[in-house]
């Protein structure tokens, strides 16, 4: 059995205020509390034109793509933290989940649905009013088991988000923390089970 599973965490949004990239940075400690290697990637790292067959043909996947790949392959397992855009997911997320699904000629290893299968996932929301992105965590949860994913069923949606995190980077609430803490650890069983 694995005993450090590796897990990739990113935010739905690359705004430079974004509340989910806060609260995606707040996930790291609670994960390695729980036993994993945290990887929290900035999807700005990743830009990618919008998802057209056409220019894949044509010039065959962006190589930051590929790079990303690569990232997701060597891990065990993925946290999403979600804005909620009119009640679903962002398109940057939904572009950078579309590109790396495709498989790339010159690495079918660790291209395509490669990246995913096999793999823990989990999802939080995020949203300044009183739902906390509740309506988004269905929509990617979706995605993420079509791809192969082994979703866990928890998952946590942080309402108020604009003041959930302290400065010193953790959330402020007693049972949000619990709650992530409890997420986090379920995660990485998970992974360790799945990639063992």
């Amino acid at each position: 059995m694995k005993e450090t599973p590796r897990i990739v965490v990113m935010a739905g949004s690359s705004r430079r205020d974004a509340l989910s990239r806060k609260l995606a940075a707040a996930c790291v400690a609670p994960l390695q509390a729980a036993g994993a290697e945290a990887r929290l990637i900035e999807l700005a790292d990743y830009p990618a034109p919008l998802y057209n067959g056409d220019l894949e043909a044509e010039s065959g996947l962006p190589p930051c793509i590929v790079e990303l790949q690569r990232t997701l392959y060597d891990s065990d397992g993925l946290l999403v933290v979600n804005p909620e855009y009119n009640g679903s997911i962002t398109p940057l997320l939904k572009n950078t989940l579309d590109w790396c699904s495709r498989p790339n000629a010159a690495d079918r290893t660790r291209s395509g649905g490669a990246v995913y299968a096999g793999r823990a996932a989990a999802v939080l929301g995020t949203s300044a009013g009183a739902l906390g992105g509740m309506r988004v965590l269905f929509h990617v949860r979706d995605i993420l088991g079509y791809l192969g994913m082994q979703v866990i069923p928890q998952q946590l949606a942080i309402a108020h988000a604009d003041r959930a995190v302290g400065d010193d980077g953790s959330l402020c609430d007693a049972a949000q923390r619990t709650a992530l803490d409890r997420l986090s650890a379920a995660l990485v069983d998970t992974a360790r089970r799945l990639r063992g």
